[in-house]
């Protein structure tokens, strides 16, 4: 078999090896970003005059707000996340030991290797020191518009949404997950993130700039069989 052709062969190993070693970050938002299709509409409200209809969509009883409270409401998410987190760690330890052993007279039946001058000291110390730190800082602000998914039995709101922002060949998307009390939607349908219980924000790019971060193929591959 030619020489060019094995040759080949393995770089196109490592291409496939090298591949498989990208693995795409996982999902932080799972499971639907927005509500199920509606249901059919229901019959057309009768013209008698009434203020109040019961069978027009979009309408409430006459003492309740218009606050999100049904599947396919609207919610506005004002994103307001500010996390720090510092650590500081310092060990040192110090130890010493000293040990003599002296013979002042010896009985004659010994023999002369165990005689008064066979004396030894024996000292050891061990000494160590450690120090470490780690420091995090994340800021993430904005809005972003969602849907109510699912009510709880209650009363809370499973609410999800996405954004999608394409600009030129660069694309962002937002995402976000999480449940809402009712009574935390201020009256201009907003509610701030730090107010959602087992929120679920993703913020992922795509593009120029997102390239420019991922590791090389054949980077990937050496450090896959690297053993350091």
């Amino acid at each position: 078999m030619p020489k060019r052709f094995i040759r080949l062969l393995l770089c196109c190993a490592m291409a496939v090896v090298s591949g498989c070693a990208l693995v795409p970050p996982e999902p932080v938002v799972t499971g639907p970003l927005t509500a199920p299709p509606p249901m059919p509409p229901p019959p057309i409200a009768q013209a008698n005059g009434a203020i109040f209809q019961p069978t027009a969509y979009g309408n409430y009883p006459l003492f309740e707000d218009r606050r999100p409270r049904n599947v396919g409401d609207i919610v506005t998410v004002v994103i307001q996340e500010k996390t720090n987190a510092a650590k500081n760690v310092q060990t040192t330890t110090d130890r010493s030991g000293s040990a003599g052993f002296g013979v002042g007279l010896a009985p004659a039946i010994l023999p002369t290797d165990l005689g008064a001058k066979q004396n030894f000291d024996i000292t050891g110390s061990n000494a160590s020191e450690g120090k470490g730190s780690t420091r995090a800082d994340n800021t993430f602000s904005g809005t972003l518009t969602t849907t109510v998914i699912g009510v709880l039995p209650n009363g809370n709101l499973q609410i999800a949404g996405d954004k999608q922002i394409a600009i030129n060949r660069g694309s962002e998307h937002i995402r976000f997950s999480g449940v809402v009390d009712p009574r935390s939607i201020t009256g201009s349908n907003t509610v701030s993130s730090t107010q959602v219980a087992d929120a679920r924000i993703e913020f992922r790019s795509k593009g120029t700039m997102d390239e420019v971060q991922t590791m090389g193929w054949l980077q990937r591959f050496f450090l896959n069989i690297s053993p350091f």
